[in-house]
């Protein structure tokens, strides 16, 4: 039978599971990982024209300005500008709507340049692949915390708290994987203000979906403890007292 504290422990670890899977899912899906300020957006027909053109190529610089324009939100998967709505050369605008543009597959995986925009200045190997990295490595710690989950399921079925170990040490590589991602986005972000910078009135900041990355990769880490001293005491408990009834 198992004790009282081992059980507390391993649904302490369940709850941070769930909750450091939900707020990663959640991080992925939405767009705020960095938000840019702009205090006097533009307001005639012509740049807005200019500008959502340049926010829908694939050119990096031409699109980071729209960013930095029109107050922007980037996200691992999509980009977003909030821009007048209607706004031709006889009216005022009158509302804002945001629009956005995803990154499709082979944008994830594109060349940086180290003079962004300019295809000539030869590749940027350190934001190529930490673009790449930011990409993929939330999606490994998914992958790893469901495997992890998998391998509970079956360790309940088949009544035994060892095989929680492997859970937690596949929740401790996920939880490796996710600061991994943060640590990528915000050295990309840095090196491209460096080469990109925003003008004055700008202003940038990291956004509730980039909090909600850095939250979910201590609760993997505290969810990955509780599951290998559950597994490992209990696992020492037992022997001891086989080795006592021998005796």
């Amino acid at each position: 039978m198992m004790d009282n504290r081992f059980a507390t422990a391993l649904v302490i670890a369940c709850v941070l599971s769930l909750i450091s899977t939900i707020y990663l899912a959640a991080s992925i899906g939405t767009d705020f990982w960095y938000e840019y300020r702009n205090s006097s957006p533009p307001e005639n027909y012509s740049e807005i024209k200019a500008t959502w053109d340049d926010f829908t190529g694939e050119d990096e610089k031409s699109y980071t300005e729209a960013l930095f324009r029109w107050n922007g939100t980037i996200g691992l998967w999509r980009r977003c500008i909030t821009m007048a709505e209607n706004s031709y050369w006889f009216n005022s605008p009158t509302e804002m709507v945001t629009r956005c543009v995803s990154f499709s597959l082979s944008d994830q995986f594109m060349e940086k340049y180290k003079d962004p925009g300019n295809h000539n200045s030869g590749s940027d190997l350190n934001r190529t692949y930490l673009w790449r990295l930011q990409f993929l490595l939330p999606f490994v710690s998914l992958g790893l915390m469901c495997f992890g989950a998998l391998i509970g399921v079956c360790a309940c079925a088949c009544r035994s708290l060892y095989p929680a170990i492997a859970t937690g040490v596949l929740h401790f590589l996920a939880g490796l994987c996710t600061l991994g991602s943060v640590g990528c986005y915000v050295a990309g972000i840095e090196l491209l203000h460096q080469k990109l910078t925003p003008p004055e009135e700008v202003q940038g900041q990291f956004g509730w979906s980039f909090c909600l990355a850095c939250v979910s990769a201590p609760l993997q880490f505290m969810a990955a403890a509780l599951f290998i001293w559950a597994a490992r005491t209990n696992r020492k408990e037992f022997t001891l007292l086989k080795a006592y009834r021998v005796a």
